[in-house]
């Protein structure tokens, strides 16, 4: 079993930043690749970054690239999402995940284990 728990939601303008953050526990924390997504209203869930066990690989979604940064540190069991010149069109529940089996994906069900999400709203 692997627990996570997302933090550092909240409300922000547009143009500002937030850093989430997603505590693991319950196994071996650089055994497995983590992923971000996202569900904004009326919208299906959405892959936002990827990073592999080490950190060495690391993938975005086209519409985050070059505005947030996925990071993590095996030491702290934490992996984060630095979120620069966040958009209105940011604004969603942000999810954490744990793929077990792979390096990493930017599909939804190749992932064992979620957090609770945290919500991430953006005024204009």
């Amino acid at each position: 079993q692997v627990q996570l728990v997302e933090s550092g939601g909240g409300l922000v303008q547009a143009g500002g930043s937030l850093r989430l953050s997603c505590a693991a526990s319950g196994r071996t924390f650089s055994n497995y690749a983590m992923g971000w997504f996202r569900r904004a209203p009326g919208k299906e869930r959405e892959f936002v970054a990827r990073i592999s066990r080490s950190g060495e690989a690391i993938y975005y979604a086209d519409s985050v690239k070059g505005r947030f940064t996925i990071a993590r540190d095996n030491a702290k069991n934490t992996v984060y999402l630095q979120m620069n010149s966040l958009k209105p069109e940011d604004t969603a529940v942000y999810y954490c995940a744990a793929d077990l089996a792979r390096s990493g994906s930017r599909y939804a069900n190749d992932y064992n284990y979620w957090g609770q999400g945290t919500q991430v709203t953006v005024s204009s």
